[in-house]
């Protein structure tokens, strides 16, 4: 008898792990068809200043000091990063390596975050008016599986603030409307699945970005009731590819500009790969 319940319990777990197995398996080919979807059509147009000849001077510096004149304007960007990630201000930083392609109708971040057997694995991604976050213990038991109109929203806001990454996808010739704060403030109003968002960096006076953020969708508060709370960092170094010079090493977090402010993610740029296709 006691070998019949042994041999019960052994082919039930073994079903669980191979569900958990094709689960992981379809979120991955999920995954991917959507960093395929986010290239565009192939594009031979190459910066020139006169694209912003029009836009206040401070936005022209910005441009000109992060798109090289002649580059190919990239539709997309695959980035490889490193660095650390925390789940709330109380928690210890955890180690992340992360890949990101970031387009200009969408992302799709894939991140190992922590070590060992308490590592969690997944992806967050915005495209085609869909956000999701999807995580798992070493990459097979889920912990996060969020889609709904809140995770939408938030995904919108952190997709904006994530163009620094893409400067060709901020340019006045994709809708972006630009305006000068003053000599060292710029903002961008865009409009993303009728989401309207104002992204403002602040830059110095060879066109350096420094810091930038943006109003996005989150539940940090003390009810856990959502609203729109500023969302930003500062930019420590930057590096050239491809003609296009980025942030390089940042530091991220919620309720930016305030004293309430939580940075959950510091991170390292290591290559930035530029496509036109």
């Amino acid at each position: 008898m006691s070998k019949i319940i042994f041999i019960s319990i052994a082919v039930v777990l073994v079903l669980v792990f191979l569900s958990l197995v094709i689960l992981q398996i379809k979120h991955k080919q999920d995954v991917s068809q959507i960093e395929k979807l986010l290239q565009s059509e192939p594009t031979q147009q190459h910066f020139t200043e006169d694209m912003v000849a029009k836009l206040p001077e401070p936005v022209q510096r910005y441009f000109i000091r992060a798109i090289a004149p002649g580059t190919v304007l990239a539709t997309s960007v695959r980035l490889d990063m490193e660095g650390k990630f925390r789940l709330a201000q109380d928690k210890p930083w955890l180690p992340m390596q992360a890949q990101e392609v970031l387009a200009a109708k969408g992302f799709v971040w894939k991140a190992k975050i922590g070590s060992g057997l308490s590592q969690f694995q997944g992806a967050d991604y915005y495209f085609n008016r869909s956000g999701r976050m999807q995580f798992s213990i070493i990459g097979l038991v889920p912990i996060v599986n969020v889609q709904n109109p809140n995770t939408l929203r938030s995904a919108i806001g952190r997709f904006v603030a994530e163009l620094m990454w893409l400067p060709s996808a901020l340019l006045p010739q994709q809708g972006v409307q630009w305006q000068a704060i003053n000599d060292h403030t710029i903002q961008a109003q865009l409009k993303v699945d009728d989401e309207p968002v104002t992204l403002t960096f602040v830059i110095d006076t060879n066109g350096r970005l420094l810091e930038g953020y943006a109003l996005r969708w989150g539940d940090y508060t003390k009810d856990k009731s959502w609203t729109y709370i500023p969302m930003g960092g500062k930019c420590y170094a930057e590096l050239t590819f491809d003609g296009f010079t980025i942030p390089a090493q940042v530091g991220v977090g919620w309720w930016f500009g305030s004293e309430k402010y939580f940075e959950f993610f510091q991170s390292s740029i290591k290559n930035a790969q530029f496509k036109d296709d």
